[in-house]
């Protein structure tokens, strides 16, 4: 039997890893054997790096989220937000409800909305890259492991990931007839059915079928609806997703087939108009998650699917790879932007809250839609597979996506709400890249890394807008043809100090295509951002601790991005448009701990600091359209403001998650509780510093009390999240007046799972 803990806490094990790593190289323990230890950690093996291995054998920051504690995070139905903040460094948000998530790594990220707006974290399901923001908030169900991968990734995954990866990869099939249904029921009428179902065919052939059914009842109501003929409910919806695999093996070939789908109903985001309290970040008083009107519709759908071949050839010291993808979408989503009622000139307007009175300049309701979206990907990769001391990859990447976007304008004030604007955008987007990495082992203690990839990037876009909304002349057919080609590169390097404990160090760079910003539904001009390139440099420890009770991984870093891709407003006006900034630079630290610390208790720790900085003295914005307190000092033109010192948009400095949990054996089952906690600090909703537009610090946390039984075949389960119903304004449209998004609130339920 291993030592087991009784006192020990997780801030001890981590200053006596930072510190005194002599300590932890006396207390090594061998190798995780493959016989399971309930008493130890288990070895994470991460696929990061194109070949599967242990996590402290990889010279690069990567937590790694396990199957367990994505289904805890899913409980009350939440979508891929859910796994913001849960592992240090990474945020994701959404303007747009539980579709188009954005992802933020190290602070490096994109707050454009725009329906053709590319993000410099990657996003790679089940080895395919989803490009698209239609694409990107597949639901997470029936996955095996979810990665994240900080720093550029230019060499192996390749453009637009220069801040990182999120790796999702599900769960594949296997041998052995098995399966589960989980079934939950919360607020609102909340129903979280996720199922999935394994079955071998022959010794050859396995199939496995997986499913999820979401929906939520509407929450919000809009007491003006009848009176001016507007969406009356809001905020339910009905999310459905399923995914067929079947896996053949046979004589040195293995071939992986998947077709995926997903069919989302509900309504957008509710941007509530005059919630946030002039001069301050605080919501108004009076403030009510029910209360919303409004003189707007409200709807969203979107379909999406995919299929996909992974072929694996093997042959003698080596194995050819073809992963091939074709996927599709059509996404529509409309909203009303002011977020309240009336107008100046079409009075009464509002909605006022106590001594807080509206001022809502103009309308602002508008759509959004992918009519059109293809995305085709084909990778070849042939790498070493024998145990030599060189190991190698070589590869082939092909991309092409053909989308149409379309934006929609509609009359608040005519009978229907009619459509007033009409604008369309259509772009074809072909990229191909060579790559390569290599793997030496120089000596048992020190492996060495390397890669380089070439990309070649063309676009061909053009927009124009058809309908002009109040009247005026029409605008185009406006095109811009960007192409770009890169090398990036990648060096690392990984000391193993004993079989428990080793350091690394990396030093890359990356790349983001140039990106395209033809939204001329309000204005006359497109806007096109130069290609951003990132050099990074970081380095830390890994180490299993105290007889492989406690592991501790530790990383310090820093990064400069070389003309920053941003998204400017344009004030009163309900546009945006692409900015390069010169540089931008950003550094910090990331702590990531799990430990065993009694007999019956299991804890995490993860802990980020990002400092982040705009470096362009001569790059200015337009602040707030009206109604807002501005910080920044004035720029060159009037109505601007420098922005030159100001950190990133939507880039907290401060990122900490904790969980701890306590399970017991009770009568025949296991009775088990799991709080979790996220912080998220204050950070700049826009690129500009403006008191209303700063958001608070958060801090939420989750609860979850189960009881399992038949040796965990079955299990029931209460669970919450955001148990202390902290609410607060997240996101917000400053092009009008002072208009908010808030945090989910508080949500609660009872789940049922039955395995087989």
């Amino acid at each position: 039997m291993p030592k087991m803990l009784s006192t020990p806490t997780l801030l001890a094990l981590a200053l006596g890893a930072a510190f005194p790593l002599q300590s932890a190289v006396a207390q090594a323990a061998p190798e995780p054997e493959a016989k399971k230890d309930v008493n130890q950690l288990q070895a994470v093996i991460v696929t990061g790096s194109r070949r599967a291995e242990n996590l402290k054998d990889v010279p690069l920051s990567i937590s790694a989220i396990k199957s367990e504690e994505l289904d805890t995070y899913n409980a009350s139905g939440q979508d891929i937000r859910a796994l913001s903040g849960k592992v240090p460094s990474l945020n994701i948000e959404s303007d747009f409800g539980r579709t188009f998530p954005r992802f933020y790594v190290r602070g490096l990220g994109n707050t454009d909305f725009d329906m053709n707006a590319s993000q410099p974290v990657g996003l790679v399901y089940d080895d395919v890259v989803q490009e698209s923001i239609a694409l990107k908030g597949f639901p997470v169900f029936d996955m095996a492991q979810v990665e994240l991968l900080r720093g550029p990734q230019g060499t192996l995954f390749g453009r637009n990931s220069p801040a990182g990866v999120m790796k999702f990869d599900s769960a594949k099939p296997g041998k052995n007839f098995e399966g589960y249904a989980n079934i939950g029921f919360g607020r609102w009428n909340a129903v979280n059915l996720e199922t999935a179902v394994n079955l071998p065919v022959s010794s050859d052939l396995q199939l496995r079928v997986a499913g999820l059914v979401q929906r939520q009842d509407d929450r919000v109501h809009n007491p003006l609806a009848a009176s001016l003929g507007a969406t009356a409910d809001l905020e339910g919806y009905n999310d459905k997703a399923v995914r067929v695999q079947a896996l053949y093996k046979n004589s040195g070939f293995e071939g992986l087939f998947k077709v995926q789908a997903r069919d989302f109903k509900g309504t957008a985001t509710t941007f509530r108009a005059n919630i946030i309290k002039k001069g301050t970040n605080d919501l108004v008083d009076g403030y009510d998650d029910a209360y919303y009107p409004t003189d707007g519709y409200n709807s969203q759908t979107l379909k999406s699917s995919e299929v996909s071949a992974r072929l694996r050839w093997d042959f003698t010291g080596m194995s050819l790879y073809s992963i091939t993808s074709h996927a599709r979408a059509k996404f529509y989503s409309r909203g009303d932007v002011d977020g309240g009622f009336g107008a100046p000139y079409a009075p009464p307007s509002g909605p006022d809250y106590g001594s807080q009175k509206a001022n809502i300049p103009f309308d602002a309701q508008t759509a959004d839609g992918i009519p059109y979206l293809r995305q085709t990907t084909q990778e070849f990769r042939l790498q070493s597979t024998t145990a030599d001391a060189l190991q190698w990859i070589l590869g082939l990447y092909y991309f092409n996506e053909k989308l149409q976007v379309d934006s929609f304008n509609f009359d608040s004030f005519n009978a229907g709400d009619t459509q007033n604007g009409y604008a369309v955008q259509h772009q074809n987007a072909k990229s191909w890249a060579a790559f390569g990495n290599v793997k030496y082992t120089v000596t048992p203690e020190l492996k060495l890394t390397a890669g380089l990839r070439y990309t070649d990037d063309k676009k061909d876009f053009d927009a124009a807008r058809t309908q002009t909304p109040f009247g005026g002349a029409n605008v185009g057919p406006l095109t811009a043809n960007p192409k770009s080609t890169n090398w990036s590169w990648d060096f690392g390097a990984n000391y193993a100090l004993s079989s428990s404990t080793s350091l690394f160090t990396r030093i890359a760079t990356g790349y983001r295509a140039p990106s395209i910003q033809g939204r001329v539904l309000f204005g006359n001009t497109i806007s096109v951002a130069n290609a951003e390139k990132v050099l990074s440099v970081e380095a830390g420890f890994k180490a299993d601790l105290l007889d492989n009770t406690a592991r501790i991984t530790g990383t310090v870093f820093k990064y400069r991005v070389k003309d920053m891709q941003l998204t400017a407003g344009s004030g009163g006006v309900n546009q945006n448009r692409l900015i390069n900034a010169a540089k931008a630079e950003g550094q910090g630290f990331e702590i990531d701990a799990q430990a065993i610390i009694a007999r019956d208790w299991r804890t995490t720790l993860g802990f980020s600091y990002n400092d982040t900085q705009i470096k362009d003295a001569n790059l200015f914005a337009a602040p707030c359209g009206a109604s807002c307190t501005v910080l920044d000092p004035a720029g060159p033109l009037a109505g601007t403001v420098s922005i030159n010192g100001n950190p990133l948009p939507r880039a907290p400095k401060l990122v900490w998650n904790w969980t701890l949990k306590y399970s017991t054996q009770l009568g025949n089952g296991e009775l088990a509780v799991l709080t979790d906690w996220a912080y998220k600090d204050k950070y700049n909703m826009f690129l500009y510093e403006a008191v209303e537009y700063r958001a608070k610090s958060a801090l939420e946390g989750g609860l979850r009390v189960s009881y399992g039984w038949a040796d965990g075949k079955y299990e029931v389960a209460a669970f919450g999240r955001n148990i202390t119903n902290h609410r607060q304004v997240v996101a917000a449209i400053d092009f009008n007046n002072l208009t908010g998004i808030v945090n989910e609130p508080r949500s609660y339920g009872v789940q049922f799972k039955a395995s087989f």
